[in-house]
């Protein structure tokens, strides 16, 4: 007897500022196709989002009139449409009742929030991860946990029963970058490669942040001096540099929990083997869930909420 083949349920969509991704899921939970492009939101506010989506339907052959969730930065307000945001403390599962949907198209296409901390010492915003903190939350379970999201903007979120009680964003990446191209440091680590995880020079960097952040400005300078009067090789010279800006940004971040709170790290890519390496340098041992596996199963309990699927 031949088997019929799973059909299409409805179609998800990681949605960020430079990146577009599509998962055509079916009625038994399977991804039945997949696409991704560089359209993201900077290139779809020009070409129009109605357009991008429908040209990837089209290729995955979506049905008409099957529903899209999408998460990111469509929802933003240089998006598609608005999505606003839920205010912290959040309920992740309150997360989807609270997606907008896309007006004049008969189609049911949805755009889930992002979430707010409107703390006017610390005013933090994040669209994309509340996404993947729903489908991180069932592999975390219940109580208190803090949840590290590496990125060009990390995001440090304290979850407590399901519960998004506070998050912090850490500009590492984009510091990295500044400090990398537009400083006296930039003569100490011109052409060297890509930081790997497994670097003494990085993991002693990140040690001496977490143990001594107020340190942080002068340890960026040991970078320079280290490349005139220490032999500092330029390897290891951007090493010191990614290990001293990730250390200060854990430092912080465990400055708001309390001592022994279990850490997750929700990650995928390059970044991956870096920020595991930086959490072993300061003694910790997070458990490590994969990002695209997060997003997808967080847009999934999305549907399942929206459309009793």
């Amino acid at each position: 007897m031949t088997r019929s083949a799973p059909q299409p349920a409805y179609v998800a969509v990681d949605w960020g500022t430079s990146s577009f991704r599509l998962w055509l899921i079916g009625k038994d939970g399977g991804v039945l196709a997949e696409r991704r492009s560089a359209e993201g939101m900077t290139v779809a506010a020009r070409t129009g989002f109605a357009e991008v989506l429908a040209s990837h339907l089209a290729a995955v052959s979506a049905p008409e009139g099957l529903p899209v969730l999408i998460c990111g930065m469509a929802g933003a307000k240089q998006g598609w449409v608005e999505a606003g945001y839920l205010d912290t403390p959040a309920a992740l599962s309150a997360i989807p009742a609270a997606a907008v949907r896309i007006p004049g198209v008969e189609a049911d296409i949805r755009i889930l929030p992002g979430l707010a901390q409107r703390d006017a010492a610390a005013p933090d915003v994040m669209r994309g991860e509340e996404t993947q903190l729903l489908g991180a939350a069932g592999e975390l379970g219940g109580g208190n946990h803090l949840v590290c999201m590496p990125g060009t903007h990390s995001k440090w979120v304290r979850l407590s029963g399901g519960k998004v009680e506070g998050f912090s964003t850490f500009m590492t990446g984009e510091l990295f970058e500044a400090v990398a191209k537009h400083t006296i440091l930039s003569h100490a680590i011109a052409e060297a490669g890509a930081v790997p995880g497994d670097s003494a020079a990085f993991r002693t960097a990140v040690k001496r942040m977490v143990e001594n952040p107020a340190l942080a400005t002068s340890q960026l300078f040991s970078v320079r001096a280290g490349s005139l009067i220490a032999g500092l090789s330029p390897e290891d010279a951007r090493a010191r540099l990614s290990g001293t800006l990730i250390g200060l940004e854990i430092a912080g971040a465990l400055s708001m929990v309390a001592e022994g709170t279990p850490v997750a790290l929700v990650v995928s890519g390059g970044l991956g083997a870096l920020y595991r390496q930086a959490l072993a340098a300061a003694g910790l041992s997070p458990s490590v869930i994969d990002a695209d596996t997060a997003v997808r199963n967080g847009l999934a309990a999305g549907a399942r909420a929206l459309w009793s699927l």
